[in-house]
């Protein structure tokens, strides 16, 4: 065959770079950069009286590269279109095959569950027809969006603020993250006690904290007077063993990860959002270059819902279990996990492609990121297969004047799986206690103190991205591919914020919100956006055409459009302004946030007869070397941030790197740290202290502009960061 004769189209330049290295030299690789083809941006681009007949067109600033492809496929006796193996892949296929005009006998769809040289050359050996069912639910799910988004965004911007936009499912997640917002202004404490007992042993030594249960049954105290009652009925006696029980606990290990639990994961115990996590993902996914190896795809596909496991992999995963960790880690048989209900089946979980690719011995070769999702994902599946934890488990229950206390406590006495792998939680867990005496039963007690203490009762905990993700996925609102752009859409869009890891709706997302689920509650329904999830699948399983689901929504979505513009003529709503804790210094008052071109900024609310304004600051930890004042957070005019002197330009101090909560133990003055992601280690920038860190040491990967001697005036545009210099192929760098 001669060379290049098969062309093999994929996303992106590291998936061409990996294919093309286990392909031979009659494969030519290209990648088309995702979509080609897509709806026009300036209109709707669906004809609804055509019976929603979609018209697409060559995505502006890609012609080079469609020309360049079109030639190639021309010249091609084949081409492989091996897009990713999920909805959006197989319309991406679909497109090229479209624009390029290829017959059927000449376009082979291919799709790899992990890029390895195994996978690869036996999927181009088997490729098959495009899957028009798949097609078919992408295109629905795509002009469903692009109805909502381009028909309520217009009436938004009438009736709220101009350059809002309304997303289908988009609007559902604000709404979940709303009303979590007003279940915590609803909440009422409740009032509870608890009641601790020192005892201690009277026949031998030792001791240990037992709370109070119940008498006859469980009981709760819900005041200091019952609390009192309890007291007074113990005070003087001694306390004797009722019961204890010794057990055997185990705790089985988590299945592997599926898109969603590895979002969570990774937002709990790497502080990825999901988004981040979702980039990293795909690299490993796609390839990375190991010494020795060469370019490996690291772990198999990362958008599934599917806790299916390969028996090709269950095997390696037991093989590397007895042999690194011996027969008692292993679980003794496969472990095989029941898939949840309405869960697509098409790929596997996500796991590593090879187990014996352990996360240290390749570490040099990733990024500090990717190393550590792939350790993340490479331990929970080595875990899923190894053998149960055991706990040594006693229970003691003490007894006075009829009131039961009682301790307990959980020893571990085989790590199994715990030796690779915890799950992280969302919540902080309880306090534990401190560890018991062995006790035969006959011992006599006697309170030492008592302690009383009285709780209220916490309202619901506000989203992580991590539980709105659990929320989403629990409701079936979005799918696996959809998560990361969901959550990162509704901050994008200023209807959700972060702050301290959790979202809060602001403002504009409760006005929007309440605005939806008063004109359009279908909309933004939970149950009726996740049954639209279950017809989508119904349309890639074939079993509705996909332009019935359309002409069903819009049938009612067009009579609450026309009620909504009746209802709001001449109306338009106002969203109140957030109230900051800065004072306005020329009248007193307390300043609020304001949207302008350049984003939020502080006015005065007495404008017009007060019409001072400032722009919103951070205030950083520590204190300005030159002068002791306050340290801020600000941004330039292109988005760069940077770290100032409130004096502004009276001081003059300004930097790239961030201040920290640590002084120097040498000269007291506060310790800066290098920006960027994870823990970064801090320094001293006094460069009379024998600490100090020069600047070409402290780890950037090109010299910082000298913080100490410029003076800048933090008013204005700060001077932009140095940008590397482009050079050509076989060209130095001046």
């Amino acid at each position: 065959m001669a060379k290049g004769t098969n062309l093999v189209i994929v996303e992106s330049p590291s998936k061409a770079k990996t294919i093309g290295k286990y392909l031979g030299p009659e494969y030519r690789v290209e990648a088309c950069m995702g979509h080609l083809r897509d709806l026009p941006k300036s209109t709707m681009g669906v004809d609804i009286e055509a019976d929603f007949t979609p018209e697409y067109i060559p995505l502006k600033g890609k012609e080079s590269l469609i020309q360049q492809l079109k030639t190639a496929a021309k010249k091609a006796d084949y081409v492989y279109l091996a897009t990713d193996p999920d909805r959006e892949g197989e319309a991406i296929s679909w497109h090229l095959k479209e624009l390029f005009g290829l017959p059927d006998e000449k376009a082979k769809r291919v799709t790899f569950n992990e890029i390895t040289k195994k996978v690869v050359l036996s999927s181009i050996q088997q490729p098959r027809e495009i899957d028009y069912d798949l097609v078919d639910a992408q295109q629905a799910r795509r002009i469903l969006d692009r109805i909502v988004g381009y028909e309520l965004s217009p009436l938004l911007w009438k009736k709220v603020r101009r350059g809002l936009s309304a997303g289908r499912v988009q609007s559902v997640a604000t709404r979940l993250v709303v009303e979590r917002e007003r279940e915590i202004e609803a909440f009422v404490p409740r009032e509870y006690w608890t009641l601790d007992a020192y005892l201690r042993c009277m026949d031998k030594a030792g001791g240990f904290v037992a709370r109070y249960y119940g008498d006859t049954k469980k009981r709760e105290l819900g005041s200091e007077a019952e609390v009192d009652r309890i007291l007074q009925d113990i005070q003087g006696k001694e306390f004797t063993i009722a019961a204890i029980k010794r057990s055997e606990k185990k705790r089985s290990p988590t299945p592997p990860f599926i898109t969603s639990t590895l979002q969570q994961e990774a937002s709990r115990k790497l502080n990825m959002t999901p988004r981040r996590t979702m980039a990293i993902a795909q690299q490993l996914y796609e390839g990375i270059d190991i010494s020795g190896e060469g370019t490996v795809g690291l772990i198999t596909y990362m958008r599934t819902d599917s806790l299916r496991l390969s028996e090709e992999a269950l095997y390696s995963a037991k093989d590397f279990i007895l042999g690194r960790y011996g027969q008692s880690y292993y679980a003794g048989a496969p472990r095989r996990f029941r898939k949840k209900e309405g869960a697509q089946d098409a790929h596997e979980a996500i796991r590593p492609s090879n187990v014996y690719l352990d996360p240290e011995r390749i570490k040099n070769d990733l990024t500090r990121e990717q190393y550590r999702l792939y350790k993340l994902i490479w331990s929970r599946f080595v875990a899923c297969q190894m053998a149960d934890a055991i706990y040594d488990a006693v229970q003691i229950d003490t007894q006075c004047a009829g009131h039961v206390f009682r301790a307990g406590e959980q020893i571990l006495k085989f790590a199994g799986f715990t030796a690779v792998y915890e799950e992280g939680r969302d919540e902080d867990e309880e306090e534990k206690g401190g560890s018991l005496p062995y006790l035969d039963g006959s011992e006599r007690l006697s309170p030492e103190k008592t302690k009383k203490e009285q709780h209220f009762t916490s309202p619901p905990s506000r989203y992580t991205e991590a539980t709105l993700v659990k929320a989403m996925e629990e409701r079936g609102v979005g799918r696996p591919s959809t998560y990361a752009a969901i959550i990162a859409t509704i901050q994008d869009r200023d209807y959700v914020i972060k702050k301290d890891k959790r979202l809060w709706p602001t403002p504009l997302g409760i006005v929007v919100t309440d605005l939806m689920i008063e004109r359009f509650n279908d909309v933004i329904d939970v149950e009726f956006t996740a049954n639209m999830e279950r017809r989508l699948d119904e349309v890639e399983a074939g079993n509705i055409r996909w332009k019935q689901i359309l002409r069903d929504f819009y049938s009612g979505f067009k009579a609450e459009m026309a009620e909504a513009e009746k209802a709001l003529e001449g109306k338009r709503i106002k969203v109140p302004d957030e109230v900051s804790d800065e004072i306005c210094e020329l009248c007193g008052k307390n300043m609020v946030v304001k949207i302008g071109r350049f984003g939020p900024f502080l006015a005065c609310p007495g404008f017009p007869a007060c019409s001072n304004t400032k722009p919103i600051v951070e205030r950083m930890p520590g204190r300005c070397p030159k002068c002791g004042s306050t340290i801020l957070k600000r941004k330039s005019k292109k988005g760069y941030v940077f770290y100032a002197c409130e004096r502004g330009v009276d001081c003059g101090f300004m930097t790239w790197d961030v201040p920290t909560d640590h002084d120097c133990p040498r000269c007291g003055q506060t310790m800066f740290k290098r920006s960027g992601k994870g823990a970064m280690k801090p320094f001293c920038i006094n460069e009379q202290c024998e600490n100090f860190l020069p600047e070409d040491k402290r780890g950037y990967k090109r010299r910082m502009p000298k913080a100490t001697t410029e003076t800048v005036d933090t008013a204005q545009e700060l001077p932009e960061k140095p940008k590397k210099t482009a050079t050509k192929k076989g060209t130095k760098k001046k």
